[in-house]
């Protein structure tokens, strides 16, 4: 488990599993010969994506960013079409650090795709329950309503075993939504309707979780956005003020599905990384 000390805030990268998509979809209209360069494929063309929640330690909250595939969650089809190589083992992992999902108070889910959802709830026998008993689970309002009625398209991503168990401990937001007075989660659509990035903020620097509209450090340029997004031009947008802001104040970027790197931070011109957390279990 790689960890990062932000000052009064810890963060820890915790094993929610392993896909392996197309790198194609991954990098929309971008040739290969471009996106390879900086993101490598294999030789059925797919790339290595974790999906590794991000553990927020803060005055004494667990906050969670994210819930991984969850461990028995999904069907063979699922597994293929998502390329599971490896299933959650968040609570082997929390247990390492001495706690259980009990003790996590807060989820921040950045959208409610089943990559990032499925860990939310968890099969005991027959019946699925939720995974963080005590958490409070906030979501976009938009991202919620899409995720209880999907259309035709969305339909095959936001799944009611992944929503039903949890009802009760789900709380929206519409716009921003500000936590201990550190975190703020702000909706900016593009990859989904609802989707939201995640600032935190501490010892006067600032962490930026730009979440699936730039999946890994290979989508900083903003155009750069997936075939999967619902609303490529609002990915666009929304990535291009957001690195304008983020790159002139120096900002971190953390990642979920980066094979590669944990956080890192860019020159102000964006060309070079000069402060990174690499993944080691490759």
């Amino acid at each position: 488990m790689e960890k990062f000390q932000f000052h009064d805030m810890t963060l820890t990268w915790l094993d929610g599993g392993t896909t392996y998509l197309d790198g194609g979809a991954m990098f929309g209209v971008v040739p290969k010969v471009v996106w390879s360069k900086k993101y490598p494929a294999n030789e059925q063309n797919q790339i290595e994506l974790t999906t590794h929640p991000v553990l927020v330690q803060y005055e004494g909250h667990n906050i969670l960013i994210d819930s991984g595939l969850g461990d028995g969650k999904l069907t063979e089809r699922q597994m293929r079409n998502l390329g599971v190589s490896d299933q959650s083992r968040l609570d082997e992992e929390l247990a390492e650090l001495g706690l259980t999902v009990e003790d996590i108070d807060t989820v921040l889910m950045t959208h409610l795709h089943g990559d990032h959802a499925a860990g939310l709830t968890k099969w005991q026998g027959d019946q699925l329950i939720p995974a963080f008993p005590n958490a409070t689970i906030h979501v976009s309002a938009v991202e919620w309503n899409e995720m209880q009625n999907p259309n035709i398209r969305s339909k095959n991503t936001y799944w009611k075993e992944n929503w039903e168990p949890i009802v009760d401990q789900v709380e929206t937001f519409e716009g921003e939504r500000s936590l201990f007075g550190t975190i703020t989660m702000i909706h900016t659509g593009g990859h989904s309707d609802g989707h939201s990035v995640i600032k935190m903020t501490s010892g006067g620097e600032t962490i930026l979780h730009m979440a699936d509209i730039m999946p890994t450090h290979a989508h900083k340029n903003p155009l750069w956005v997936l075939a999967y997004d619902d609303y490529p031009m609002t990915s666009i947008f929304a990535k291009e003020k957001l690195m304008k802001e983020a790159l002139e104040n120096g900002y971190y970027f953390s990642f979920y599905h980066d094979a590669f790197y944990r956080i890192v931070k860019w020159s102000a011109d964006g060309k070079e990384i000069v402060e990174s957390v690499k993944r080691k279990d490759m």
